[in-house]
């Protein structure tokens, strides 16, 4: 089917993967997540490997996720995500202003990657164990200085869009990723996230709607939703947030 899609991810943890996911269930496309289902209907981790371990046809991938469509093979989430945008009315029309959304969802990428480096912050390699007092001084940088500088950029976006949306009037796939980094943080430091976003409210505001959007409520609801973990992306610590 030309207008399917095959996800990789890894079938455990939401982490990256699941921005892709809000912006395929958004759109009401219809996708499989390959890994999560039985090996015996060529699901499972050997699939995924296979891309790891540069045995697929195509473009090499580094990591997941990565996306499949007709022949298309395609990883990174920014990308993954503006693609499906763009398909499917999830992205404005102007080239510029594409390109403007894209550095948003670039923009919410960044702030991904430094709230998962707060955890790792010596190696991606050492567990999280290893590094706990390189940890703590991560965590206490970002909580103080880069979650709020983040948001607040958020916030001034929203502000001035004109609408109730990053881009405006219409949703776009960056409200989608903004929703699930705010969910992301909201969980990894619940103290320190609630006092940032004392001066936030315009996204909050604009995540509380994400959710009430009918198909996203759907899927919140559904078993195809993760939770999320301590092998992710965002990672709850108590110890690390250092919100009062």
């Amino acid at each position: 089917m030309e207008d399917r899609y095959e996800l990789y991810y890894w079938p455990m943890l939401p982490g990256r993967g699941e921005f892709v996911r809000l912006v395929l269930e958004e759109a009401g496309a219809p996708y499989v997540d390959v890994a999560r289902l039985p090996k015996e209907e060529g699901g499972g981790f050997e699939p995924l490997q296979d891309f790891m371990s540069g045995q697929r046809p195509g473009q090499p991938t580094y990591a997941p996720p990565i996306l499949v469509h007709g022949d298309l093979v395609l990883a990174q989430s920014a990308a993954i995500c503006a693609y499906v945008g763009e398909r499917h009315g999830l992205a404005p029309d102007d080239p510029g202003r594409r390109k403007q959304a894209l550095q948003l969802q670039l923009t919410i990428a960044d702030v991904s990657d430094e709230a998962h480096n707060t955890h790792h912050p010596i190696s991606a390699t050492l567990y999280y164990e290893d590094q706990k007092e390189a940890a703590l001084e991560a965590s206490r940088s970002f909580i103080s200085e880069r979650m709020p500088r983040f948001l607040g950029y958020f916030e001034r976006v929203r502000e001035r869009s004109g609408g109730p949306w990053l881009m405006g009037e219409a949703l776009t796939y960056p409200d989608l990723s903004l929703f699930q980094l705010l969910e992301g943080l909201a969980y990894a430091f619940p103290r320190g996230f609630a006092k940032v976003t004392e001066s936030t409210p315009s996204i909050l505001a604009l995540r509380d709607a994400v959710a009430q959007r009918p198909r996203i409520a759907a899927y919140l609801e559904s078993d195809r939703r993760l939770p999320f973990n301590e092998h992710g992306v965002f990672r709850c610590y108590p110890e690390l947030d250092l919100g009062d």
